[in-house]
């Protein structure tokens, strides 16, 4: 079993290793993904239940729980 993981893995780090052109379409992915998560949160997604309810998770709980069950 350990074998053919082994294989496995081996046959992928080969791959990446041999990329040319894929290697710069996985670095505009990975920066892709990075603005998408990271600098749009920052921006356009605000902390909504932290600005309502300070520290008490059982009260966030109930404002969620009664959002989805409306």
């Amino acid at each position: 079993m350990a074998a053919v993981i082994k294989k496995v893995v081996m046959f992928y780090v080969d791959g990446f290793r041999s990329m040319t052109v894929g290697r710069k379409l996985w670095i505009i992915i990975l920066v892709k993904l990075f603005v998408m998560f990271a600098v749009l949160k920052l921006f356009f997604f605000k902390d909504f239940l932290g600005e309502r309810f300070k520290n008490n998770s059982q009260q966030k709980s109930n404002y969620v729980l009664e959002q989805i069950t409306k």
